[in-house]
């Protein structure tokens, strides 16, 4: 018996993502990829349980990294372990900088942009609760064929800069949340998920400004 949700989640061909140019780890240039993977006239809907293990797809997930600024202006960056009972058993007890997760066709009809927005904010709003304003922005792209989890899923990168440091899990599988400055992520960066590696790695770099 599978161990997903009975759910059907928004993919794209992995043959787009090819078409469009494949990478490995971190890409900035969100205008060669989101018109074609937010275009209703390559996304679907599909089963969770089969696309899961079914690398010909590329399962579409809003990744977003929260980040306050003290009044020194340096940022931190809101960080949590994903606890044992987290659904995808491969990720389980791993830290990580992103919250987000699969868009569900109930999330919208049409599998476009706005589809897409509405899956993001749920998944906000299931994970977490962020006191005070926020606004954000879409800034790239983590893909990982290393690995079984992400080659089946394509990630999108947002940068949430929230007005104050207060954030709540609203899931008891989000747990050891707190705020922490980029050199303490990098220090602890091998205990995080692949996707988060490659976000801090692009922190680093300067990449997620």
């Amino acid at each position: 018996m599978s161990s997903f949700p009975d759910e059907h989640v928004l993919v794209v061909p992995r043959s787009l993502f090819d078409r469009a140019g494949a990478f490995q780890g971190f890409c900035g240039d969100t205008a060669a990829y989101l018109p074609l993977l937010l275009d209703p006239a390559n996304t679907s809907w599909r089963p969770r349980a089969s696309v899961e293990e079914d690398p010909s797809f590329k399962q579409l997930i809003p990744y977003c990294v929260l980040a306050w600024r003290d009044a020194a202006g340096q940022r931190h960056y809101f960080a949590y372990t994903r606890g044992g009972g987290q659904s995808e058993a491969r990720l389980r007890a791993k830290r990580s900088v992103g919250i987000g997760g699969h868009i569900s066709s109930t999330d919208g009809e049409h599998g476009d942009d706005t589809s897409y927005d509405a899956g993001m904010r749920r998944e906000l709003a299931e994970e977490i609760a962020i006191e005070g304003t926020w606004s954000g922005r879409c800034l790239g792209l983590i893909n990982d064929d290393s690995n079984p989890v992400g080659s089946v899923h394509l990630g999108i990168v947002h940068l949430l800069e929230l007005e104050r440091p207060e954030v709540a899990s609203r899931e008891s599988e989000l747990v050891e949340c707190g705020f922490a400055p980029l050199e303490s992520l990098l220090a602890d960066r091998e205990r995080f998920e692949t996707w988060s590696q490659i976000a801090i790695d692009a922190l680093a770099a300067g990449l997620l400004d």
